[in-house]
C-alpha cells in the first residue's frame, strides 16, 4: 500500500452501522459505575435527592447528546467528536487541550475498571484487597497490555467484540434490577426517602451526586467519538440518542430500587461493587455472585470500548496536525497503533499514581469526571455558536439545545469544585509540549498571542493545584 506524506498508510475505513455504533454508546457507559451506584447516590441522599438528581442529570446529558447528535448533521465533515468541536469553535489549543483531556479522562477511566475488578475478587481473594494491594496492580497492568495486544488486531474486531459484550453485561443488572424491585420493601423504601440524617440540605444532596452521574454517564458521546467508521453521518446522531435513552433507564433503576431494599446507613457501608451487596440481600449469595461475573463482563466491555475510543481521539488530533505525527500512525487493519500504545503507556502511568491514593477508585472516578467536563463545556459552546453563525438566521431549536447542554456541563463544574479541575490542569500543562511538538513539526509558530493566554491561565491553576497538593488542602 502506499504512504502519505507523513508515512500513514492510504487504507479504506472500517465502516459501522447503527447497532454497532449504538453498541458503542452503550458498551462505553455501562462500566464499572452502575455497579457502585446503590453505595455512592445512598452515601449522599436519600430517594428524593435521587429521582430529582437523575432527572437534572437526564435532562442536562439528553441535551448534551442531541447537541452531539445535531452537530453531527450540521458538521458531517467534522470527525473524532469532542476535539473537533472544540477546534472548530474555539481554536486549535482549546481542541488540544480538549482531545488531550477527553483521552487523558478515557485512560483514566479504564483505571477505575481494574481497581474495580480487583476490588471485586478480593472479596474471595483477600491479598487483592480493594484492588489496591501490589498484586492488584500486577494484575491490573497485565490486563492493561493484554487489550492492547486485543485491540491491535483490528477496530472490526474489536467493535463485533464489544457488541457481543454488551448485551452479555446489561443481562444481569436488568435481572439485579427486577429481583430488587420483587423484594422491594415499602417501609424501607419509605424510610429512605430523605436519607441519613447527617445528609444535610436537599440541594447539597444533590450537588453531592453530580460527578458520579458524570462518570456514569460518560461515553454518551461515543459515536460522535467514532463518526468517521459511521456508514451515514445520520447513524451517529440515531445511535447517541438511542444509547442514552437505554442506560439512562437502567442507571436510575438500579440506583431507586436499592433504596427498597437496605437502609440508607447500610446501602451507604457496602464494599464496592455495591449492587452485589444489594442483590446479596435480597436473595442471599447467589445474588453476589451473580452481580459480581456481570460485572467483570461489564467492567471488561467497558474498557474495550474506552480503548478504542481513547486511542481515536487522539489520531485524528495527530491527522489534523494538533498532535505528534507519530500519533497518527496506524497499522494495515486500521488501528491507530501509535496512539493506541499512548493510551496503554498512559493508563499504566495513572494506575501507579492511583494506588498511591487514598481511595483508588474514588480518585479515578472523581478526576475522570473533572477531565471530561472541560471537553464537553466546549462541545456544547460550539453548537451555540454554530446556532447563531449558520446562514438563514438563528436555528432555534439547535440554540436551546446548545444552551441548556452548555448551562448543564458549567453547573456541574461549580458542583464539583475546584479540587480535581485544578488536579486535571496539572496533568493537562506539561502535555502542552505534543501541541509544541506537532507544531514545530509543521515549521509554525509555536503559539500565537491569544494562545499564549490560555497557556498562562492554565498554567496558574496547575500551579494553584501543586500548591494544593503541597499544602495538604488538596488531598487526592
Amino acid at each position: 500500500m502506499s504512504e502519505g506524506p507523513e508515512g500513514v498508510r492510504d487504507r479504506a475505513t472500517v465502516r459501522l452501522g447503527v447497532p454497532t455504533l449504538t453498541a458503542m454508546v452503550v458498551g462505553s457507559m455501562v462500566g464499572a459505575g452502575v455497579f457502585s451506584l446503590p453505595a455512592t447516590f445512598a452515601a449522599e441522599t436519600g430517594v428524593l435527592g435521587a429521582i430529582i438528581a437523575w432527572a437534572i442529570a437526564g435532562v442536562g446529558m439528553l441535551m448534551l447528546a442531541l447537541a452531539f447528535q445535531t452537530l453531527a448533521v450540521r458538521r458531517p465533515q467534522l470527525d473524532a467528536g469532542v476535539y473537533a468541536y472544540a477546534k472548530a469553535g474555539f481554536g486549535e489549543l482549546i481542541g488540544f487541550f480538549s482531545a488531550f483531556g477527553y483521552w487523558a479522562s478515557a485512560c483514566v477511566g479504564n483505571v477505575t475498571y481494574w481497581v474495580l475488578i480487583m476490588s471485586t475478587l478480593g472479596a474471595v481473594f483477600p491479598v487483592l484487597g480493594d484492588g489496591d494491594t501490589p498484586l492488584a496492580f500486577a494484575l491490573s497492568s497485565a490486563g492493561l497490555w493484554v487489550f492492547f495486544l486485543l485491540v491491535r488486531r483490528g477496530v472490526r474486531e474489536a467493535a463485533a467484540v464489544n457488541r457481543i459484550v454488551t448485551v452479555a453485561k446489561l443481562v444481569p443488572i436488568v435481572v439485579a434490577v427486577l429481583l430488587s424491585l420483587f423484594v422491594l420493601d415499602p417501609a424501607v423504601f419509605a424510610e429512605n426517602l430523605l436519607g441519613a440524617g447527617d445528609a444535610g440540605t436537599l440541594f447539597e444532596q444533590v450537588q453531592g451526586t453530580m460527578l458520579v452521574t458524570v462518570f456514569v454517564f460518560l461515553g454518551v458521546e461515543g459515536a460522535s467519538v467514532y463518526s468517521r467508521h459511521a456508514r451515514r453521518r445520520q447513524d451517529v446522531g440515531r445511535a447517541t440518542v438511542l444509547g442514552f435513552l437505554a442506560v439512562f433507564s437502567v442507571f436510575a433503576s438500579v440506583t431507586i430500587v436499592s433504596y427498597g431494599v437496605l437502609p440508607a446507613a447500610e446501602l451507604a457501608e457496602l464494599r464496592q461493587p455495591s449492587l452485589a451487596g444489594v442483590l446479596e440481600a435480597a436473595v442471599g449469595g447467589w445474588g453476589a455472585v451473580l452481580v459480581s461475573a456481570g460485572l467483570i463482563v461489564a467492567v471488561l466491555g467497558a474498557y474495550l470500548a474506552w480503548t478504542l475510543m481513547a486511542a481515536e481521539v487522539v489520531f485524528v488530533a495527530a491527522k489534523d496536525h494538533d498532535m505528534p505525527r507519530f500519533l497518527a500512525r496506524s497499522n494495515a487493519r486500521d488501528v491507530p497503533v501509535g496512539a493506541l500504545l499512548s493510551s496503554t503507556v498512559l493508563a499504566q502511568a495513572v494506575l501507579v499514581v492511583a494506588m498511591t491514593a487514598v481511595d483508588a477508585f474514588d480518585f479515578a472516578l472523581n478526576l475522570t469526571s473533572a477531565l471530561a467536563l472541560v471537553p464537553f463545556l466546549f462541545a456544547a459552546g460550539y453548537l451555540v455558536r454554530v446556532a447563531v453563525a449558520d446562514g438563514g438566521g438563528i436555528r432555534r431549536r439547535d440554540l436551546v439545545i446548545g444552551v441548556l447542554a452548555t448551562a448543564y456541563v458549567l453547573f456541574l463544574l461549580v458542583g464539583a469544585g475546584l479540587t480535581y479541575l485544578l488536579v486535571s490542569l496539572i496533568v493537562q500543562v506539561p502535555a502542552v509540549a505534543l501541541f509544541l511538538v506537532a507544531r514545530r513539526e509543521q515549521g509554525r509558530r509555536l503559539l500565537s498571542r491569544s494562545e499564549w493566554v490560555v497557556l498562562l491561565v492554565a498554567t496558574a491553576g496547575a500551579v494553584v493545584g501543586i500548591a494544593g497538593l503541597a499544602g495538604g488542602w488538596i488531598i487526592l
